[in-house]
């Protein structure tokens, strides 16, 4: 019988996160630390909304692009945060914003296009890539730049070739981010060199330095900026796979295409659950971001007490220690802190080979839980200590 798969999905890997949490899942006492999913519970004013939209009956497919009504309140959410101003054919609701990464990219490229892709950075955008017929440009991000993308990092990258820029700020893993100053730098060089650039901006609403920056909103950027965002972080709604992209409509049309054929519409109870969070969600998000910056700074602390290096992280829920005094890889550290302490992190690996001699350990967690999970991290430490 003839080999029934494509050979090109046989030669992109696995998750690189997967593998810990089947573990944790089968190991009776295992604290994670590796989750990138908000411990709170969606508002409930947000869940009453999916509720009513079911005793209502609207389990209707709605328009393709997605509600109208949302459509409006996310166009209203970017001009009132980020003073960008889009029509509602400007926007398509999708299946998080993982599905927005997949569309625009195969929207976008033509086989050999290359797109530059700062790491560590999250799984999908190099196999994205990938599948779209491109070819990624790794841009390796440097602890001792605060892991920002520099101006010269992103013109020793650009060829004849180049035409997508990947912009993962805030940033999973490394909670770096980008304030406008760096934008603005980066956005020269971009429209020197006639770029594109797919922004993605999940974690918009978790920044405990600056407000967030689009870079859809420096000068001349608008028209080369395909925004992408979602519910999930902000709004603790990451079970209700929602999600939208921002862009203009020569774009948005043919992502559009690929929605319809792939995809149809976004589920429809979670469309009007969103509509009352961008509506009436922004105390819950305030208080989550109170919350995760408590965390955040409990965590820093906590490290430093251990003796491990942590640039400080100023977005998302993510800290990125550095475990290189120990001697150790990124995996080698992770299983070993796994079978001996029963603490599960992720290693810095899964997000790019430059993570290596890293870990990515969330803080989407409440204080209790770390102090036990910090706890059994110390004990770990300190054998590796004696």
């Amino acid at each position: 019988m003839r080999d029934p798969l494509s050979k090109l999905i046989q030669t992109i890997p696995p998750s690189g996160i997967r593998k810990y949490f089947d573990i944790v899942s089968e190991m009776e006492d295992a604290i994670s630390l590796g989750v990138g999913e908000p411990d709170f519970d969606t508002p409930w004013h947000i869940r009453e909304e999916g509720i009513y939209s079911l005793e209502q009956g609207r389990t209707f497919y709605t328009s393709n692009a997605g509600l109208k009504e949302l459509k409006t309140e996310i166009c209203k959410y970017l001009k009132r945060t980020q003073n960008i101003d889009y029509d509602t054919e400007e926007v398509v609701v999708t299946v998080g914003g993982s599905e927005g990464i997949d569309i625009a990219l195969r929207a976008m490229l033509d086989y050999g296009d290359e797109v530059l892709i700062p790491q560590p950075s999250y799984v999908s955008y190099e196999p994205c890539t990938l599948l779209a017929g491109g070819t990624p440009v790794i841009i390796e991000l440097k602890e001792e730049n605060e892991f920002r993308l520099t101006p010269e990092e992103l013109r020793a990258a650009i060829t004849d070739k180049t035409k997508i820029l990947i912009l993962p700020f805030p940033n999973n893993p490394t909670g770096a981010i980008m304030e406008r100053k760096d934008l603005e730098e980066i956005a020269k060089i971009v429209i020197e060199h006639d770029l594109f650039v797919i922004s993605d901006e999940i974690y918009s609403e978790l920044t405990y330095k600056a407000r967030h920056v689009s870079i859809a909103s420096i000068d001349g950027m608008w028209e080369r900026t395909v925004l992408i965002n979602g519910f999930s972080k902000a709004y603790a709604m990451t079970g209700w796979r929602l999600g939208y992209v921002a862009a203009p409509s020569v774009i948005l049309k043919q992502m559009l295409k690929i929605h319809q054929f792939a995809i149809m519409c976004a589920p429809t109870t979670s469309q009007y659950a969103a509509v009352e969070a961008l509506k009436k969600g922004n105390k819950d998000v305030e208080m989550m971001r109170d919350c995760y910056d408590k965390r955040r700074r409990f965590l820093l602390n906590e490290f430093e007490k251990m003796g491990i290096d942590c640039f400080t992280p100023y977005g998302a829920f993510y800290a990125f220690p550095s475990i290189k005094k120990f001697g150790m890889t990124s995996d080698e550290f992770a299983e070993k802190l796994l079978r001996e302490e029963k603490v599960a992190v992720v290693p810095g690996t899964a997000f790019g080979a430059c993570g290596e001699g890293f870990l990515r350990i969330s803080y989407a967690y409440s204080i209790e839980d770390l102090k036990v999970a910090l706890g059994r991290m110390a004990d770990f430490i300190n054998k590796l200590n004696k």
